[in-house]
């Protein structure tokens, strides 16, 4: 399969990492018997008229004044005007769809003028630039230069009763010591009826919970979750990273939570409950360019639409008619993408599949089909192989149906769960589907994503016509968390999605740019997440007792 080797670098390549995190204040209410549910989304003008999402904060329930614990990360350039527009919506759906969300406002700026700031806070304004309400926005910038991270497991016992129809419902937050006070770093997950709970496992930037430094103050906050977004303040402790581990090198790091106004008040009181910090270790997580440099190879697999959706090939109204400039919307796609794999790969080889095709000699409909008709060795030499093999096949070949995606999708995930065998994080597997958007077998594909999120493996799909492609849109986890139709849930979002239609009278490299955007980060998330180091590592991620302050 075709696969990644790291690219010389070049003196444009002088960039860094800044992270962004959101807060707002005085949002427009737009929720009649409850407050907005407010939700950031932040894209960046990558020419004339278009913007991209490049990322989105997490969404929280009934809050005018919402403080974000999900920063963005974005790439710098100091010799590049960056420019963004931080969106505002009042989220009512599930899925956190824009579409159907009421707009609060955004704001337009450069990367620059945020870095610059280091805190900028701006007034929202409508679409039409007037100002939404009292509405205002407050981003605080800050260079990612350390790529260690805290992993912690947390639990508490005898939290105090919040509720008085039923026990309380608590979550953490995580402070970090700024100079104009206390930032938030995380925020764990709601445990439902629980006052001994125990919290998923989590990791926090070491940058962003103390800057680095072992010995700063780190604040963490009790609360009991009420849907009305006026949550209950349980209590509250001070610590600091270097106190917190060495009391978990003996069993666990037990904190008193304190409630300050309840101890004033009441006699003989002890504390409103213990929190347990049974893990806090320092790791350092590896990048993609880490995991690449380390031998990591990436195989991408591409697999085309065959159905008869696309229309009768020799007639001009079908999509897979070739005009004669040699031009269609799926050669274009393939050439987009694989112009850029090919700058990255070693072999050239690319395994290329069909779908939803009936053929010779039998006719029966294939769902996983080599386009080069050869099922022992499905390999393309390069994307000209590719576009060859497209070509001869599609007079051999009768378009037909259903389009099923799940066949292609389990066929790269069988390679992916081979790959974990390997202890290493020495394969990643990247499937590009080029398709017309009908799909048949939704509940199939659903599992199958949600069983290869476990695996490393993303999906790249692009929707060529101009077909409704809201079941695509469905795919993609970044309205959401994609669950299978029996509600499991995928372990991360695996899927890219973009119809071809909104790059036509663009440059070739915008499409490849947008699908391929999200890869390095899914790669890296999932390699550390499951504690897997480059094959090659001269570094791996380690213990560090004691770490020397950051000068970030």
């Amino acid at each position: 399969m075709a696969s990644f080797e790291a690219p010389q670098p070049k003196a444009t390549d002088c960039v860094t990492k800044v992270a962004l995190s959101i807060s707002c204040d005085n949002l427009l209410d737009m929720d009649a018997f409850s407050k907005s549910d407010p939700m950031c989304v932040l894209r960046m003008n990558s020419s004339g008229p278009h913007w991209h999402e490049i990322g989105r904060t997490e969404k929280i329930q009934n809050c005018l004044n919402p403080k974000f614990s999900k920063s963005i990360i974005i790439d710098y350039y100091f010799e590049t005007v960056q420019r963004l527009r931080f969106e505002m919506y009042d989220i009512d759906s599930e899925n956190c769809s824009t579409e159907e969300a009421d707009f609060l406002g955004q704001l337009e700026c450069t990367l620059g003028q945020i870095v610059s700031s280091r805190k900028l806070t701006k007034p929202l304004v409508k679409r039409d630039k007037t100002p939404a309400g009292k509405g205002t926005i407050t981003i605080c910038a800050e260079e990612r230069t350390d790529n260690r991270v805290v992993a912690f497991e947390v639990a508490a016992r005898s939290l105090d009763k919040k509720d008085f129809f039923g026990k309380s419902d608590p979550f953490l937050e995580f402070y970090r010591e700024t100079e104009t006070g206390w930032q938030l770093a995380h925020r764990t997950e709601v445990v439902k009826y629980n006052l001994n709970p125990i919290w998923k496992p989590f990791r926090i930037p070491m940058q962003s919970l103390c800057g680095g430094d072992v010995e700063k103050s780190i604040k963490i906050d009790c609360y009991d979750y009420n849907s009305s977004g006026s949550h209950d303040f349980i209590g509250s402790f001070l610590t600091t990273l270097s106190q917190t581990q060495q009391a978990c090198q003996s069993y666990a790091a037990e904190f008193e939570c304190i409630n300050s106004k309840k101890k004033q008040k009441k006699k003989g009181y002890k504390n409103s409950g213990i929190i347990i910090i049974k893990q806090c270790k320092i790791v350092k997580e590896y990048t993609f360019l880490d995991y690449i440099m380390g031998g990591c190879q990436i195989n991408f697999t591409i697999a085309i639409d065959f159905t008869g959706s696309n229309g009768n090939p020799s007639l001009p109204t079908s999509l897979h008619y070739i005009n004669p400039q040699g031009y269609n919307e799926y050669l274009a796609a393939i050439w987009a993408v694989g112009n850029v794999i090919q700058d990255y790969d070693s072999d050239k080889m690319f395994p290329a599949f069909g779908f939803g095709a009936q053929l010779p000699p039998t006719w029966q409909v294939s769902h996983e089909f080599p386009i080069n008709f050869n099922p022992s060795n499905p390999f393309c030499a390069g994307i000209e192989g590719v576009v060859f093999a497209y070509q001869q096949c599609l007079p051999r070949v009768k378009l037909y149906g259903p389009t099923n995606f799940s066949p292609i999708i389990n066929h790269v995930a069988h390679f992916g769960r081979e790959a974990l065998q390997q202890q290493t994080a020495s394969q990643y597997f990247v499937l590009l589907i080029i398709t017309d958007g009908v799909i048949t077998d939704m509940d199939q594909t659903r599992e199958a994503i949600v069983n290869a999120s476990r695996l490393p493996m993303s999906i790249i799909i692009v929707g060529v016509g101009a077909a409704d492609f809201s079941a695509m849109e469905f795919l993609d986890g970044d309205d959401g968390i994609l669950r299978s139709a029996t509600g499991e849930a995928a372990m991360r979002d695996i899927v890219q999605f973009v119809p071809f239609r909104e790059f036509h009278n663009r440059p070739q490299e915008a499409l490849a740019q947008s699908v391929l955007a999200e890869i390095p980060g899914q790669l890296a998330g999932l390699f550390n997440t499951m504690n897997l180091k480059p094959p090659h590592s001269n570094a791996p991620p380690s213990d560090l007792a004691s770490a020397p302050p950051s000068d970030a």
